[in-house]
């Protein structure tokens, strides 16, 4: 497994700011969480998606051609600082919206 920390520079108030992913060996994303600007921290897997959070559609490249764009810094992080993350995100709910998690600096 690979698990990255993306952050998104953006100005959209419902966006996410941060993604973190685990990827598996396929190149396919199984797990997510995403933190927004207000601390909300959402998370999905195959079996709890919302329109909120959701997988990718398509399988992972090199996180090096997403640290190339200008609007994500994104960088490879261990083990145990995504699984920080997703204990205390809050699994998606079925009508979107979502828990309340609070986001901190993790690497």
């Amino acid at each position: 497994m690979e698990y990255w920390k993306v952050e998104w520079h953006h100005g959209f108030a419902e966006e996410p700011v941060v993604l973190y992913s685990e990827i598996g060996p396929d190149r396919w994303e199984t797990r997510r969480v995403q933190g927004y600007r207000d601390g909300r921290l959402l998370r999905a897997d195959a079996e709890h998606e919302s329109g909120d959070v959701f997988l990718a559609e398509i399988p992972f490249g090199d996180i090096g051609e997403v640290a190339a764009q200008e609007e994500f810094s994104a960088r490879v992080i261990d083990r145990r600082a995504f699984e920080d993350v997703w204990r205390r995100a809050d699994p998606p709910t079925p009508g979107g919206g979502g828990g309340w998690g609070k986001a901190g600096d993790h690497e």
